[in-house]
């Protein structure tokens, strides 16, 4: 019996990594590792970037997938907590990708349902990179999660942080992207 459940649990493990070998997202025309773009970058504090969140695609989601939640955060933050720059809930199973400038809360560019959690900036929209001068590289994670739900509970006015709890209590697979930044 012993011997059994270990051989369904490595079969399992097996099963599990080839999903998350089909599923993946990309910034089309860049690499995962590149260099930030100043196009991507902040404009504010003291960055000057064009502030534009990036063209996403995306394929391969499990089988189960009811909606997608994007996050982009910087584990490297210098906050003991890292700092959380987009978030986009609710996008439809259907969806594909999001265009450039999904996150511009004024762009009505999010596929219809979809809609944008608070950034640490303590907005709606995108908050392009800007690490701190002298702080060393900075990586900035684009995961995009599967979720077994179709909507996540209203979190307006709610932090970044919640946000990723709630989709991490929903995920059923995960692909990132992530890119670099120093100053």
């Amino acid at each position: 019996m012993r011997k059994s459940l270990i051989t369904l649990t490595l079969l399992g493990l097996g099963a599990g990594s080839a999903m998350a070998a089909d599923f993946s997202v990309s910034i089309p025309g860049m690499k995962d590792g590149a260099t930030v773009p100043e196009t991507m970058i902040l404009n504010g504090m003291d960055c000057k970037g064009g502030n534009i969140s990036p063209e996403l695609a995306w394929k391969g989601a499990p089988a189960g997938t009811k909606s997608f939640a994007l996050t982009l955060y910087d584990p490297d933050a210098p906050t003991g907590s890292g700092f959380w720059h987009w978030s986009a809930l609710d996008i439809p199973a259907t969806a594909t990708g999001l265009p450039a400038g999904a996150g511009d809360p004024s762009s009505n560019l999010l596929p219809k349902g979809a809609r944008l959690g608070n950034s640490d900036l303590g907005d709606a929209s995108y908050a392009g990179p800007c690490p701190p001068v002298g702080s060393g590289a900075h990586r900035y994670q684009f995961v995009l999660h599967a979720l077994k739900t179709d909507k996540l509970p209203d979190l307006a006015g709610k932090t970044g942080a919640l946000a990723g709890f709630l989709v991490n209590a929903n995920e059923i697979g995960r692909a990132s992207f992530t890119l670099k930044l120093a100053r």
